[in-house]
Order: C-alpha cells, then sequence, then structure tokens
C-alpha cells in the first residue's frame, strides 16, 4: 500500500468527522460503476454489495447510539436503513449514510459521556471508529477491483493507534482475543514513515498498549517487533496485508507473531 503525508494531522474528532466524509465519498466513487457481484477477498464471502451494505449500515447504527447518546450496551442492532430496491442505488445509498452520519456528528458533543466497547466511554469514540471501519473497507473494494489503495500516513498511524487501544475490549466479539495472554512478553509495532511507536505487552490478565516514548525511532526493547509505513502496518493489523511481504521488517520470537495474528483478528 502507498502512503501519503498529511502535514500536521490532528487525530481530534474534527479531524475524524472530515476524514469520514472523505473516506465515504472516496469510496462512493470506487463502487459507483462497479460489478457488485465482485467478491471481496477481504471479507471472504462477501461480494461489493455485502461491504457496501454492511458499512452504510454501520454508519446509520452509530449514527443512531450517538443521537442517544447510550448510557449501555443497545439490546439490538435494528436501525432503519431503506436500502435501495437495485444495485444501481448502492452509491447514492452509501453517500446518503454518510450524510446522515455527517448532520448526527453536527448535533453531537464529541466529548459527551456515553457507552462504548473500548476505551473512551464518549462520543468521539464513535466517530473515531466510524472513520476507520469506513478507511478498511474502502480499502477493501479497492482491493477487491484491482486497485492500490492510497492511506495517509498520519491517518493510517492514527488508525493503528485506535485498532491497538481498543483490542483489549473487544472479546465479546472477537473471542480469540482471550488467548492473548503471558508472562511479559511484548510486542512492538512500529511506523517507519511517521511518529507511531506501541508495545502491547501480554499479561496472565490480558494484555495492554503502551505508546513508546518519543514516537518513530524510539529505543523499544520488545520480544517480537513488526516495523513498515503506516499505512501497511494498518492493513497488516486488520488481515489485509500478510506479514511475509516485503513491507515488513519482521523480527524477534516467531511464535509470538504468530499468536498474535491468530487470535487478533477483529
Amino acid at each position: 500500500m502507498s502512503s501519503t503525508d498529511h502535514s500536521g494531522w490532528d487525530s481530534g474528532p474534527a479531524a475524524h468527522r472530515d476524514a469520514i466524509a472523505a473516506e465515504s465519498a472516496r469510496f462512493v466513487e470506487v463502487i459507483r460503476d462497479a460489478r457488485l457481484a465482485t467478491s471481496v477477498p477481504g471479507c471472504p464471502g462477501w461480494t461489493l454489495t455485502d461491504l457496501v451494505r454492511h458499512t452504510g449500515s454501520v454508519q446509520r447504527w452509530f449514527s443512531v447510539l450517538l443521537r442517544r447518546l447510550v448510557q449501555e450496551p443497545p439490546r439490538s442492532r435494528e436501525v432503519e436503513l431503506d436500502l435501495p430496491e437495485q444495485q444501481d442505488g448502492y452509491a447514492g445509498w452509501l453517500a446518503a449514510s454518510a450524510a446522515e452520519a455527517a448532520s448526527t456528528f453536527a448535533v453531537t458533543d464529541p466529548d459527551a459521556p456515553m457507552w462504548a466497547w473500548g476505551a473512551d466511554q464518549h462520543a468521539r469514540f464513535w466517530m473515531r471508529r466510524m472513520l476507520f471501519e469506513t478507511l478498511v473497507h474502502r480499502c477493501d473494494a479497492e482491493l477487491a477491483l484491482g486497485r492500490r489503495p492510497s492511506i495517509d500516513r498520519g491517518l493510517a498511524a492514527d488508525g493503528v493507534d485506535e485498532f491497538l487501544v481498543n483490542l483489549p475490549f473487544a472479546a465479546f466479539f472477537a473471542p480469540a482475543t482471550a488467548a492473548l495472554r503471558g508472562n511479559g512478553e511484548t510486542l512492538r509495532f512500529r511506523c517507519t514513515d511517521t511518529d507511531g511507536d506501541w508495545l502491547v505487552r501480554l499479561r496472565p490478565d490480558g494484555f495492554g498498549t503502551e505508546q513508546g516514548p518519543g514516537g518513530t525511532g524510539a529505543a523499544v526493547s520488545a520480544d517480537a517487533t513488526v516495523e513498515a509505513a503506516a499505512a501497511d502496518l494498518l492493513l497488516l493489523l486488520y488481515g489485509r496485508l500478510d506479514r511475509d511481504a516485503e513491507a515488513f521488517q519482521v523480527t524477534g520470537n516467531e511464535e509470538l507473531l504468530t499468536r498474535w495474528f491468530t487470535n487478533s483478528a477483529f
């Protein structure tokens, strides 16, 4: 994958809201004239129709959660989808889903306390989560169509952080993460083209993520290390790339790396 520079990338809620709109617009353009029966390698068993339906549905569901500022886990994921009757209506439907999200953001305080499944119990959690859900699936669509996705390097590094910080809380829908236990073993993930350096530590009771001191180039010792451009690192963590690819410099305990990638599927 390729990274593009975006000097001054701000990982705050305003930037996340703007990026959701931009990623959604890119996604719409990717699928506008595509054959929606095309298989999506990044989501086995799915076609582009399934991918678009999922992404738009998530945007609409998250918008409902944000408007209600829910204070406990919702009992249902039922939401009015207004799905198009014809395949050629899906591009417009996805654009309408993004517009619904944008209208929700306009009336939502990102600092408002609310339930979230991850580390940050505020409305901003759902904005950030919606962004990377949309971005990764935009890349899925491009890959399905034989295109090479491009991801801003600052945005990609923010996505790596969002993934690693929230993964310890994902066991209720990613049960394999419960196997990520240990006795202090560490994995390091480092961006080679922008600031971003994380240390994941496996403990007897679970695992947790620490941001490496000093960003890129920090002297962090780990039992296993994966280094790559931010865009490649993001797609590796999401299982869209293989760590054996030339894009990655991998060192250290191979068994530990295998355990991580086997059980960290999101």
